[in-house]
């Protein structure tokens, strides 16, 4: 996709992001409060395949563990036509940071308070995402993030594993609790070998 489609897929995301925030909880339940662009859209313009994008919600960091969708997400995704567009959405907590070893210096796209943030897309369009970004975390701040992002999601491994043991031999289908089994597996995984990475 042409680099400037990939900036307006952001920044359609974000007005949507508006519409559904300012709708009752008991339409959208799932509470999203803050958008950011990650990845190779923050770079020099170029063709993108997928734009990807760190969508915070209000939720227990327990809640959304690495690579986990939490309970409402693909409702949520539906309703802001994220699902049908190039985007990744990687699910993150607003009661911990949102950078980890994946989302590497992200910039602030839209949030509940101020709305969308057009200086952000403006560098973005023009290629200088590079001054909107987070700055750099040093080597401590790093390696504690990666031990925290390990630890939520080693919980997440076993809450997950435990209720598909539950889960397993009883009626119904078993597709959702293996898929999620299978996200926080992976979750778990992608932060170790992060960590290994870092030693």
């Amino acid at each position: 996709m042409k680099w400037s489609r990939a900036v307006r897929h952001v920044e359609e995301l974000a007005a949507r992001c508006g519409e559904v925030a300012s709708l009752p909880s008991s339409i959208h339940p799932l509470r999203v409060v803050r958008l950011w662009a990650a990845g190779d859209v923050l770079g020099t313009p170029r063709d993108l395949e997928r734009v990807t994008v760190a969508v915070v919600v209000d939720l227990p960091v327990d809640d959304v563990p690495w690579l986990s969708e939490p309970q409402g997400a693909e409702h949520w995704a539906n309703a802001t036509r994220m699902s049908r567009n190039p985007i990744r959405a990687l699910w993150r907590s607003a009661h911990a940071p949102v950078w980890n070893h994946a989302i590497d210096r992200p910039a602030l796209v839209w949030d509940a308070v101020d709305g969308t943030a057009e200086e952000t897309l403006a560098a973005l369009a023009e290629g200088r995402g590079e001054d909107v970004r987070l700055p750099a975390p040093g080597a401590d701040e790093f390696r504690a993030r990666l031990r925290d992002e390990l630890a939520v999601s080693l919980r997440a491994l076993r809450r997950h594993t435990r209720a598909y043991e539950e889960k397993r031999w009883s009626p119904g289908k078993l597709t959702a609790v293996s898929d999620a089994l299978w996200r926080v597996g992976d979750g778990y995984l992608d932060v170790l070998d992060a960590v290994e990475r870092d030693a």
